[in-house]
């Protein structure tokens, strides 16, 4: 996956230390390297909810296909 700042992703599991669930949505923020990236995921009022570091087989690219809702944070 050829991921670059401000692609959309989803992520593929749970994340419970960082409060995040397997279909979250978030935005790349950076590239670290072939399998690192730093992805920001925010409530829906704007504000940053997480900011992460993880591996490309930890998120897969949005489609046309995916619907967005919102959910309740802790």
């Amino acid at each position: 996956m050829n991921l670059k700042p401000l692609d959309v992703i989803v992520l593929v599991h749970d994340f419970p230390a960082h409060g995040l669930r397997r279909g979250d949505v978030g935005a790349v923020v950076e590239v670290y390297g072939p399998d690192a990236l730093a992805v920001e995921f925010v409530s829906a009022s704007g504000r940053t909810q997480a900011l992460v570091t993880l591996k490309s087989s930890d998120v897969r690219t949005s489609t046309d296909h995916d619907l967005l809702s919102v959910r309740p944070v802790a």
